[in-house]
């Protein structure tokens, strides 16, 4: 085991290996989000603070929580998609920080999950297949916004998704398939190349909330980390490199017999 590429990653990415970040030199930091040209159809999303949903209780969430692949078919409401949105990649405000040692501000955003350096580099796709009011098909998630912005309507790319995630067709059944997208400059502008260990950090966090916002509104969900990667980043048109998939995960009603 001890020339493994896994091993090798670790190593690689201890602090003593890190070369100066592009922060450190002074570099003007990316932006926030992926900037949204506004050319596509956008949705906007119930405002979170308007949400009246049920609450469990986050111990009867944590008790209950379990992996389900197996759904009903009913849809969840535009409120609940827009609550396991803002639960997961919520935008609760901006902020900016000067940094004493270049005097330079930089600009942050405080979520409802966990960031390293309040970088959350991530994307969110969605393939929205039952939920109320929203035609099937690929959108992405505007954080900043609170809004979807239309990708591919084509509603066959449930059973696609499923296909190049390694065969898992029933992926096809659930009400939403999560896809986050892994924006490696705003996480590698500060921390190099330890942001890549940060961002599949991140994603944990992300996916943990989904799970028990899952729970809290009656549905069930499945982190999904068997997939196809070249496949997966060619379905939403990412290079590989500087944008790609990092982790997916369902979320649907349950079904009578999860």
């Amino acid at each position: 085991m001890k020339n493994n590429i896994g091993i090798e990653f670790i190593e690689r990415t201890k602090y003593r290996h890190l070369s100066e970040s592009d922060q450190a030199k002074g570099v003007e930091q990316p932006p926030l989000e992926q900037p949204y040209t506004g050319e596509g159809k956008h949705i906007d999303l119930p405002d979170p603070k308007t949400l009246d949903l049920p609450d469990i209780g986050l111990r009867n969430a944590i008790e209950r929580r379990r992996s389900h692949r197996t759904f009903s078919r009913q849809p969840l409401t535009m409120d609940e998609l827009s609550y396991l949105l803002w639960c997961t990649q919520g935008v609760q405000r901006s902020a900016s920080k000067t940094q004493s040692a270049g005097g330079f501000e930089t600009l942050r955003t405080i979520r409802t999950v966990p960031s390293a350096g309040a970088r959350h580099a991530f994307l969110t796709y969605l393939f929205i297949n039952h939920v109320d009011g929203i035609p099937s098909g690929l959108y992405r998630f505007v954080a900043l916004e609170h809004k979807l912005v239309e990708v591919d309507l084509d509603d066959a790319l449930g059973k696609e998704i499923g296909r190049r995630c390694l065969d898992q067709t029933w992926m096809a059944n659930a009400g939403v398939i999560f896809i986050w997208v892994a924006d490696v400059y705003r996480m590698a502008w500060r921390y190099v190349e330890r942001g890549y260990r940060y961002m599949l950090y991140d994603a944990g966090h992300v996916c943990q909330n989904l799970y028990l916002v899952a729970e809290s509104i009656g549905c069930g969900a499945c982190a999904i980390g068997a997939y196809d990667d070249d496949a997966m980043n060619e379905l939403l048109n990412l290079d590989g490199v500087e944008q790609f998939v990092v982790y997916a995960a369902t979320v649907g009603k349950k079904a009578s017999t999860s």
